[in-house]
This record gives C-alpha cells, sequence and structure tokens, in this order.
C-alpha cells in the first residue's frame, strides 16, 4: 500500500507575513518555495500573487499545490536579481509588498540528493538551480587560502583555516564527492561539544552561500524590489544568520 503523501510544508512566521501584506492586492513571494507564504497571502484575499523562484522543482510544487488559484497565482522562474524581469514576466509593473524568505528551504534540505544537508549523505551539490559549480567544485579546486576564506567569510567559522587544511589533505587522496565525507572531514578537524550544533553546520552554510551567490544576489534584488513597490507598499525580508542581516 503507497505511504499517504508528506503534509505541505509550513511556512516560518505566515500571520506576520499576512498582518504585513495581506491587505495588498498584489503581491511578489521572490522565494516561493512550495508555496505556503503564497497560500496563506491567497487564502486572506490578495488579488494576485507573483511566485518567484530559482528552484524548477520547487516552482514545480508551488504551482501544482496552488493551482485551485488559477491566474491569482502567477510562478515564474527567476533568480532574486531577475525580480524585475519576473515581475514583468508575470504581467505586473507595481506590487504592494514584496517577500523575501532567505537562505535554504526545508524542502531542499530534506532531500539528501540535493546535497545541501550534513546530516544525511547525498551527492555535493548544494545548487539551489540548475547550472553553475557545485560544492564538489570548490571544496576540490579552490586554492586553500580562497577556501579558508570562505569558510570564515560565509561560515563565520573561526577555525576556518584548520578546515581548509583538512578538506585538501583529504582531496589529494581521493576527490570528494558526499555531503557525509565533508561532514566527516570537517567533523575530524573540529570536534563538536557534545550536545552541541555539528561541526560542520557553519562550512556547510558558507559553500551554500558561495555556490549560489546568495548575498550577491540579495543585494541585486533589493533596488529591484523598491522600485517595484508602490508608494505606501510593504518589503518583508526573513532571514536567519547576521550576512543576511
Amino acid at each position: 500500500m503507497p505511504s499517504a503523501s508528506p503534509e505541505p510544508h509550513v511556512p516560518v512566521l505566515l500571520d506576520e507575513v499576512i498582518a504585513y501584506m495581506g491587505a495588498t492586492d498584489v503581491a511578489v513571494d521572490a522565494t516561493v518555495g512550495a508555496g505556503g507564504h503564497a497560500e496563506g497571502l491567497l487564502a486572506a484575499g490578495v488579488d494576485v500573487v507573483v511566485g518567484v523562484d530559482r528552484d524548477p522543482e520547487a516552482l514545480r510544487e508551488a504551482a501544482e499545490r496552488l493551482a485551485r488559484f488559477g491566474r491569482r497565482f502567477r510562478p515564474v522562474l527567476r533568480r532574486f536579481s531577475e525580480l524585475s524581469e519576473a515581475a514583468a514576466e508575470a504581467g505586473v509593473d507595481r506590487a504592494g509588498g514584496v517577500l523575501f524568505d532567505l537562505g535554504v528551504s526545508s524542502m531542499q534540505l530534506d532531500r539528501s540528493e540535493r546535497g545541501f544537508g550534513y546530516r544525511s549523505d547525498g551527492p555535493l551539490d548544494m545548487r539551489m538551480g540548475g547550472g553553475g559549480p557545485t560544492a564538489a567544485d570548490v571544496v576540490n579546486t579552490y586554492a586553500e587560502a580562497d577556501l579558508a576564506d570562505v569558510i570564515y567569510r560565509y561560515g563565520e567559522e573561526r577555525h576556518s583555516r584548520r578546515i581548509a587544511a583538512a578538506i585538501v589533505r583529504a582531496r589529494r587522496r581521493k576527490p570528494i564527492a558526499t555531503t557525509d565525507e565533508l561532514a566527516g572531514i570537517v567533523a575530524a578537524a573540529v570536534p563538536g561539544r557534545r550536545g552541541g550544533p555539528h561541526p560542520a553546520r557553519r562550512t556547510f552554510q558558507a559553500l551554500r552561500v558561495e555556490v549560489n551567490a546568495e548575498l550577491e544576489e540579495i543585494a541585486a534584488s533589493l533596488p529591484q524590489a523598491t522600485t517595484l513597490l508602490e508608494p505606501g507598499g510593504v518589503l518583508v525580508v526573513i532571514s536567519y544568520h547576521s550576512l543576511e542581516d
């Protein structure tokens, strides 16, 4: 007997997002993901929600989840830095609200084949969309100093030099291909505290940010978002770490 379909992902701060944006006529969800925020806004009475995402798998799931809203939900496959193009593609020139829910989504983390997580084994990928270098390319080709810089800057990891040196030693033996391999290398280089977070957490964050040029994408999109907003419009940003802030 087939297993039941998983429950749709429940988005963070949904009530707060609706409180800020629920009265708008047109909203742009720049990180639509599985569609949870967009669904809440549409159910609250927003006339049109443009759902933007760089991840084709996420966008496909959002479109299926929100099919009942017809043309009120308009999915667009674009990056943050292409926000203006995304709105134009959806037939929107002004919006009452723009939402960013930054970072990696739970649907990406939960699927080991996407290579984002350090707690389950999978290919060392971490790309949010198709094309471009993978996390495996970064750990296997960057010079040791450059790798340490990425881990320090984007992971805020004080042991970045030790971790980079351990990665370079390991890749001399054979290329690092999986999340499990990398997590083990980092854990051996920087043992974690008993009961504390996994020692590879910051390194994985850093690689994900580097692979997807996340900070550059945010910086490029914010001016576009403010231009898109109508007078009195609202920009809502949900962030999870100091670099995003």
